[in-house]
């Protein structure tokens, strides 16, 4: 992966607040795409705290994989996620009944 280009913060937003074009600000720092010029503004922003920065992924992504949901394959089997195996407390191998409610579905231990 290239290395993260390095401009000045100052200048690079001093040059937008002027209301240089967007062509000649690129020229200057020797930016190649709008999108580069517009993440390294952002950047800029942030270190100079005049934007808030945006949260990282990682915890978000990790609490999405954790879901409530319990699905159907193309075999006809419910997976149950094991997070709620284990909050539920089933064993593997467990037997269970099942029936259609206006809820939903029932699961009851045999």
């Amino acid at each position: 992966m290239p290395r993260k280009k390095q401009v000045d913060a100052d200048k690079l937003i001093a040059a937008v607040k002027a209301g240089k074009p967007s062509k000649d600000i690129m020229q200057n720092f020797g930016i190649k795409t709008t999108a580069h010029l517009k993440a390294l503004y952002y950047d800029a922003l942030v270190e100079k705290g005049q934007a808030p920065a945006i949260a990282g992924r990682g915890g978000k992504a990790a609490s999405e994989k954790e879901s409530r949901q319990i699905q159907v394959n193309k075999r006809g089997s419910l997976i149950v996620p094991a997070s709620m195996v284990e909050e539920f407390g089933f064993k593997v191998g467990e037997v269970f009944s099942a029936r259609k409610t206006k809820a939903g579905l029932s699961l009851k231990r045999a």
